[in-house]
């Protein structure tokens, strides 16, 4: 009878997007911002949440977080998933040991187990869309993760080498040529053929993902000052420099290199769509002193729609009720309009307007034929 009810009030209603969330680190801060953001029941207006964990594992996190407004239904599968409710899969269904603050060889298992469910779902459509909370790379890896981060997994999954990790806040957009390597490995991994790839990746994805007919992109050079003319190193001249070149060549709006110490503070940052950085403190450092609160960790390249909070675990204040959730509040909502703007971008070219020839223009046309 209630799912009978609920039939009848969505008759007429948009389909709302199914948000696949993975729990993360049980022992980190990943629950608590998940239902401290989904307890928020506006939300709900614009997407259906299917958390990937265990009813026990959120109730647990609920009582300690006293959020009377965070109420869910239990299901077995995505398909049964209510819409604008908040849904919970039980991925595993033992009793857990927490030990909040602690990565823990436990908790790496059922932050694995959670990804693992939820991207097999996102590949079969069950879900649209995938917001991961926090791992710890340590604990996971623990549990048999053998990737640096849900970055590299996700591009493996999807047969790629590799994926382009962008922070988003706003107009706010910051992309990755190197992301979890030793700075001391970071000039010999810059090649021109990487970064002209990463140029066209961040290129294209500006484009499909948040409709930018022809976006404007800073790229950073590698060297304080860019290195003042080859006098503190030579990979600009070398490397970047003919990598933007072969951009441009290929109509791709790219300028630089740029230095990176004072970029984020000049007002020429406002002319460009999004910067590209050649390593991953060069461009994360500044982009989270400046949205570290909102920003969003969005995986592009990929056919699928991931996003994640900018932060970590934060092992250090789990359980103290002291997380802020607006950067998975953020995540969510830019996974949904990703979707969106993919799926309106994929219905105007399906579908583009055919040029009706006029009346008048018939009869000009009939008139020219008669005299011929």
């Amino acid at each position: 009878m209630e799912k009978e009810k609920e039939k009848i009030k969505e008759e007429g209603r948009a389909v709302p997007i199914r948000v696949g969330i993975s729990i993360g680190d049980i022992n980190g801060i990943g629950p608590e911002v998940v239902i401290k953001a989904l307890a928020d029941n506006r939300l709900l207006l614009d997407c259906t949440p299917i958390i990937y964990a265990s009813s026990k594992t959120i109730s647990f996190h609920k009582k300690a977080l006293n959020e009377p407004e965070f109420n869910y239904q239990s299901i077995k599968t995505a398909n049964e998933a209510i819409n604008r409710k908040i849904n919970i899969i039980n991925v595993w269904n033992e009793e857990v040991q927490f030990e909040l603050g602690k990565g823990t060889e436990a908790s790496g298992k059922y932050a694995f187990l959670s990804l693992e469910k939820a991207t097999e779902d996102l590949a079969s459509g069950k879900i649209d869309v995938l917001v991961t909370a926090p791992i710890s790379k340590e604990a996971i890896g623990k549990a048999g993760f053998q990737f640096p981060g849900h970055t590299e997994y996700l591009a493996h999954l999807a047969g790629m080498d590799e994926a382009l990790m962008m922070m988003v806040s706003g107009s706010l957009r910051v992309a990755l040529v190197t992301t979890h390597l030793p700075l001391k490995e970071v000039s010999s991994a810059l090649t021109r053929e990487k970064i002209l790839m990463k140029i066209k990746e961040l290129d294209s994805s500006l484009k499909k993902d948040f409709g930018i007919q022809r976006p404007k992109i800073a790229v950073f050079g590698l060297n304080p000052h860019a290195s003042e003319n080859g006098k503190m190193g030579t990979e600009e001249a070398e490397i970047i420099t003919p990598a933007i070149n072969m951009a441009r060549n290929e109509d791709i709006f790219a300028l630089g290199p740029f230095p990176a110490d004072g970029f984020f503070g000049s007002p020429n940052r406002g002319q460009y769509d999004a910067v590209l950085a050649m390593y991953h403190d060069q461009g994360l450092a500044a982009f989270k002193a400046l949205a570290f609160e909102d920003g969003v960790n969005y995986t592009a390249g990929l056919p699928i729609v991931r996003t994640s909070p900018d932060h970590g675990t934060a092992f250090d204040i789990a359980g103290k009720n002291e997380a802020n959730p607006q950067s998975m509040r953020s995540a969510i909502y830019l996974a949904i309009d990703i979707f969106n703007t993919r799926k309106f971008l994929k219905e105007i070219a399906a579908n583009p307007l055919q040029v009706q020839e006029s009346a008048h223009h018939r009869k000009r046309g009939d008139r020219q034929h008669e005299i011929e």
